[in-house]
């Protein structure tokens, strides 16, 4: 009887930049139709967990938000590491290069309220932006590093 051996690794994910265009290396990192709402969950939303992604309810598919999860740590935007309160789950949080996609968020809120109907939260919060978008953006950073 012949006993075989499997050895499971991680996938690491690699990412093969196109360019060296700046717009064009940013999206090879986060130019599809989901990172940046990952991204915009953990800053707007809380969430730092596959679950709370999963049941965000923007119904994104178990094996593509895996991928992005791959892709956003790949890219230094996210980092992971052992949930403190339990041992099933991996928490994810932003990287210093993660925040720093915040000023760039808001301003596609911004474009977006203006051009598309959007959700009255948005609207209340593209509100604000008019009022002192730089103040709203220090307020967004300051509860990301604190966290």
């Amino acid at each position: 009887m012949q006993v075989v051996l499997y050895i499971c690794a991680v996938k690491k994910k690699k990412i093969e930049y196109r360019s060296t265009c700046p717009i064009s290396t940013a999206l090879d990192i986060f130019g599809d139709k989901w990172s940046l709402l990952i991204v915009r969950d953990m800053v707007f939303n809380g969430m730092n967990t596959y679950g709370d992604f999963l049941n965000g309810g923007e119904k994104i598919a178990t094996n593509v938000l895996a991928d992005r999860l791959m892709l956003l740590e790949a890219g230094g935007i996210i980092t992971k590491q052992k949930h403190p309160e339990s041992k099933a789950k991996i928490l994810y949080t932003l990287t210093p290069k993660g925040i720093d996609l915040v000023p760039a968020l808001v301003e596609i809120i911004s474009w977006s309220e203006k051009y598309h109907e959007v959700h009255p939260h948005a609207k209340q919060f593209a509100k604000q932006l008019r009022k002192d978008k730089e103040a709203v953006v220090k307020q967004i950073l300051s509860s990301l590093k604190k966290s």
